[in-house]
């Protein structure tokens, strides 16, 4: 389906829910990187797929994963798309945010470096650009060091923070930083002009949260059936982003909101989206030991945070249990 009968039915879906969208619920969806797995949010909200489903979201995109937590526990965003790799040290003390969804459980970034940086080894006395300290990208970098078999305290590898992958992406080629752990689309680029990955995500199964639904704890109390229809809207998007038919549709949607020009580093970020996100995202438990396995070397105290205290999987199993997922993949699959 092209982007222009794309547009057409999500003409076709506002003028027929025109009724519900008058009473639609506001609602602040924030989201702290830019990649082709935030689609689906993108989707939804160009499609009308939120509108369908009584919802007026205003889709925020904040820089740092930590303000985007901080958004969430102070109640000024109630959900965010994404950010659940830092919720482990937010919930010291009180687990007040809750993982309702995971949509990628795993650790699916490349660690890509400099042209003349080709092993692990080289990296010591380097440095690696991060979006921010703590976040999300942050923790998949370290783990990714680790994986390696580096220390950066041993190692001596300096942490730098730069911002989103676009602009880690250009410090690589600037020469500001040495290595930095970005999505295929980016690091595909930079593997043809001579950088080199040293971690390669489809090579090995590091267990990671990566696109999740956070909400807290009072607002999923007060708002069920809101966070209900916000899942059901991204699922329902995601069976069209997973709908082969519908390739060239999104592959204009990422290349416009990703700012890439060329067909082919899109195409690798609509294969990375379609091998990595899941059918049924149910949240993971294991992608967050793994988490605090690592971040409780820094801070001992999210060694105390029971990790099931921060998932609710009760929205996925329902939306699973009753066959609302199997009928949209067998809908979308018809069209």
């Amino acid at each position: 389906m092209k982007l222009t009968s794309f547009l057409i039915l999500a003409q076709l879906i506002l003028s027929s829910h025109a009724s519900v969208s008058a009473a639609a619920t506001k609602l602040a969806v924030g989201y702290s990187t830019i990649n082709s797995r935030i689609a689906p949010l993108w989707i939804a909200q160009e499609a009308g797929t939120f509108q369908k489903y009584g919802l007026d979201p205003t889709l925020v995109f904040v820089r740092s994963t930590p303000i985007l937590i901080a958004s969430l526990k102070t109640g000024s965003m109630p959900v965010a798309y994404g950010g659940a790799g830092a919720i482990l040290g937010a919930s010291v003390g009180e687990p007040d945010l809750k993982i309702v969804a995971t949509f990628t459980g795993k650790l699916i970034n490349n660690l890509i470096a400099r042209p003349g940086i080709k092993t692990a080894k080289d990296l010591r006395n380097k440095t690696v650009g991060v979006q921010s300290i703590g976040g999300t990208n942050w923790i998949g970098s370290m783990l990714w060091l680790e994986h390696l078999g580096l220390d950066p305290h041993r190692d001596r590898i300096s942490i730098q923070v730069i911002g989103d992958q676009t602009v880690r992406a250009q410090a690589l080629e600037a020469g500001k930083i040495d290595a930095a752990s970005v999505d295929t689309i980016f690091s595909r680029q930079l593997e043809q002009r001579g950088f080199n990955v040293l971690g390669d995500p489809h090579k090995v199964n590091i267990p990671f949260v990566g696109v999740d639904i956070v909400a807290p704890r009072s607002y999923i109390a007060e708002q069920p059936g809101t966070l209900e229809n916000v899942l059901k809207a991204l699922l329902e998007s995601l069976a069209y982003v997973l709908n082969p038919k519908n390739q060239s549709a999104v592959l204009e949607v990422i290349m416009k909101r990703l700012r890439v020009s060329e067909r082919g580093p899109a195409e690798e970020g609509y294969r990375d989206l379609v091998a990595n996100m899941s059918l049924k995202p149910y949240p993971s438990v294991e992608g967050l030991r793994n988490i605090q396995r690592l971040t409780k070397l820094q801070n001992p105290r999210v060694g105390d945070v029971r990790v099931e205290d921060l998932v609710d999987s009760r929205f996925v199993r329902k939306l699973d249990e009753s066959g609302f997922i199997d009928r949209l993949h067998a809908l979308s699959a018809r069209r």
